[in-house]
């Protein structure tokens, strides 16, 4: 990546949020942040072209996984970050890839 390109940051802990935003900032990046799955969803309809995501699921319902694929559509590589894997993130996952 360029010193240019933009980084989209998602986390629904604003602290966080700033804190990976500030940092990349710093490391020359520019970035969007998103606190909420409205948010991301207007980041990736947007016309700025990212060229990574960072998904921080803690906090957000199933329904991440559902804006992690229009990323996937969108052809933007993506990061998920979890504090650990745990069932309930995989039983969610899977709820939303069979269309539940």
């Amino acid at each position: 990546m360029s010193a240019k390109s933009i980084i989209l940051v998602v986390d629904s802990n604003n602290s966080n949020l700033e804190l990976v935003s500030q940092q990349l900032g710093q490391a020359g990046y520019q970035t969007l942040t998103a606190a909420s799955l409205e948010e991301l969803d207007q980041a990736i309809q947007g016309e700025e072209k990212t060229a990574l995501s960072l998904i921080d699921i803690s906090g957000f319902d199933r329904h991440i996984w559902k804006s992690c694929e229009e990323l996937h559509k969108a052809k933007t590589p993506f990061i998920v970050i979890s504090p650990r894997r745990s069932p309930n993130i995989q039983r969610q996952h899977i709820h939303t890839v069979l269309g539940d």
